[in-house]
């Protein structure tokens, strides 16, 4: 039995961060727009999180979806977002930025580093779009970060078992490798054996179901709900500390 592998919910609401910490989470990552993989959540829902949950929140900090390559004005919202969520209390921020040829923007890297003073950093799945793992592992260590999180460059960190163990075993103590995405109940205790990673991040949302007793069916543009599913975090950790 091990008490000191954790886990980490991708919440995309309130709502779920509440679950997340009730469930026995260690971390919350804080995110928007679960379709597009991710981004800057409100000003409010940060400080509306903050004050209903007491585990250790991490606002991702990411203007847009798609790539991780930002222009000046981009870069000076990140900025006004990580100085934003510091004020606010929060633990820490998840952050990605790339060169255009995918590597990882050291130089802008060390400058977010800097902005979040006291708050730790876990550099995303940024990671995961480098053309080389373990020269971007060396960059990203290089740039004072904490951890990363990684699917080990598969679409689900289930699928990349081996590049994982790599990594882990290369960081050592000097970054944690946290696997993420594709992580279930079913899975992370083998994924655990598998790579000696200590900390894990998932999501386990489900659409919510839709109280609203009148939807207008020419209408396309609802979109739905996410939250985590408490039961499913709670397995999953489980899982872990078996």
């Amino acid at each position: 039995m091990s008490s000191q592998r954790l886990f980490e919910v991708c919440a995309f609401n309130i709502q779920s961060a509440i679950v997340a910490q009730k469930a026995g989470a260690a971390r919350v990552e804080l995110c928007d727009n679960p379709v597009e993989g991710g981004t800057t959540p409100s000003h409010g829902t940060i400080k509306a999180t903050r004050e209903r949950i007491d585990i250790s929140l991490y606002p991702i900090i990411r203007p847009r979806a798609g790539n991780y390559l930002y222009d000046d004005d981009e870069f000076s919202i990140m900025h006004r977002d990580i100085l934003l969520s510091r004020d606010l209390g929060c633990n820490g921020i998840s952050v990605g930025i790339q060169k255009i040829n995918g590597e990882i923007d050291t130089e802008r890297l060390k400058r977010i580093v800097e902005w979040a003073g006291t708050m730790g950093v876990t550099c995303n799945r940024v990671f995961d779009c480098a053309p080389d793992p373990f020269k971007a592992l060396e960059d990203i260590i290089g740039c004072g970060c904490e951890r990363i999180l990684t699917s080990g460059l598969k679409s689900a960190a289930p699928d990349a078992a081996d590049l994982l163990k790599k990594l882990v075993d290369t960081a050592g103590d000097r970054i944690i490798i946290m696997p993420g995405a594709g992580i279930k109940s079913s899975n992370v205790r083998k994924l655990a054996q598998q790579t000696n990673a200590r900390e894990f991040h998932g999501s386990a949302r489900k659409i919510a179901n839709n109280p609203v007793t009148f939807l207008n069916k020419e209408v396309s543009d609802y979109g739905n709900v996410y939250i985590s599913d408490e039961e499913e975090v709670r397995q999953i950790i489980g899982q872990l500390n078996y």
